[in-house]
This record gives structure tokens, C-alpha cells and sequence, in this order.
């Protein structure tokens, strides 16, 4: 199930921040189980991600007011504070595992869920890293982290060999990071 096309996510965002109920029911209806699925991968616990869920679109009513379409698309916007807020569900539950922060400081980017401009930053730094990327590259990884799809999933829906979309996937994460350090 792919999710509304991005005007139809910003309006939803922007009457959201006016307070419109049934607007933020469509948002909640059209991009939780992407990011559920996305949780999931981050903290490996089914009611643990459901926690983080509601944590997420809490905040997202909270700060509906401060997204800027002109800095992140929505689900980029949307997916950089369902990480952050994974991120530092990890980090309440581990906090003496050194284990947990290795793993979360592999991980690139802040979890300072108060600096918005910060996540505002991240997204359009990943935004121009996107378009470095062949068209197979960004499709393949758009499908893999915003629909949750595998990569046998992803091989069936383009009609391409697995060993294809795994290159795809591979050199495309590899491009991502060495264009994402030129930011950090």
C-alpha cells in the first residue's frame, strides 16, 4: 500500500496544525503502518513500536505547525521523527549497554527531537543525497525503508532480479552515506 501523494500529506499536515481532527485521521490512517513498519525495525518489538507510535503522532499534533514543505517532503519529515523518537525509546530501555549505543551511534543524525531545524536540516541533506542517486537506487530504497519491503518483495514489484535489487539497494545505502558525512 503506498501512501497519498505528497500534497494531499502536507494538507493533511497543515490542518493538522490548525487543529483539524478528521485531517489528522487521514494523515494517521495513510502513513502509520509505514512507519510502524518502520519502528519495528528500530526497536524489534511489536508493543514497544505501538508505544512509539502514539508517541509519534502525538508529537506530530504537537509540531504539525512547524513542517516546512519547502524543506522535507512529508514522509521524510515524518520518518526523521519516527526514528528519532525509536532512537531514544532504545536509549531509555539500555541505557547502561554499551551494546544499545553502539548500536544507536551507527546510526547517522541527533535525536534532539526539540531542534526541528536540525530534523529540518537532516531531511533536506538526505533530500539532496536522494538525488545523486540512479532512478533504480531511489526507487529500491524508498520501497525498502518507507513501504517496509524486503528484498524478495522488491524484486517482485519491479520486475527485476534479486540479485539486481540487491546492488541497487547496496551501492545506493553506500552512495547515501558518503554523501550524508559530507554533511555531518
Amino acid at each position: 500500500m503506498a501512501y497519498p501523494p505528497h500534497d494531499v500529506l502536507i494538507d493533511n499536515l497543515q490542518a493538522c496544525a490548525r487543529g483539524d481532527g478528521p485531517a489528522f485521521e487521514k494523515l494517521y490512517r495513510a502513513t502509520s503502518p509505514h512507519l510502524y513498519a518502520q519502528l519495528l525495525r528500530i526497536v524489534r518489538q511489536e508493543a514497544a513500536a505501538q508505544d512509539c507510535l502514539q508517541l509519534v503522532y502525538l508529537r506530530v499534533w504537537q509540531v504539525a505547525g512547524q513542517y516546512d514543505a519547502g524543506r522535507a517532503r512529508p514522509m521524510t519529515w515524518l520518518s526523521t521523527l519516527t526514528r528519532n523518537i525509536g532512537i531514544d525509546w532504545l536509549r531509555r530501555q539500555r541505557p547502561q549497554e554499551a551494546d544499545g549505543d553502539a548500536i544507536i551511534e551507527t546510526l547517522p543524525g541527533e535525536s534532539d527531537l526539540e531542534s526541528e531545524s536540525d530534523i529540518n536540516q537532516q531531511a533536506e541533506s538526505l533530500q539532496l543525497c536522494l538525488t545523486e542517486l540512479t532512478m533504480q537506487q531511489r526507487q529500491a530504497l524508498e520501497l525498502a525503508f518507507f513501504e517496509g519491503l524486503t528484498h524478495h518483495d522488491l524484486a517482485s514489484h519491479l520486475g527485476t532480479p534479486l540479485g539486481t535489487v540487491k546492488s541497487w539497494v547496496r551501492r545506493g545505502l553506500e552512495r547515501l552515506k558518503a554523501c550524508m558525512t559530507r554533511f555531518a
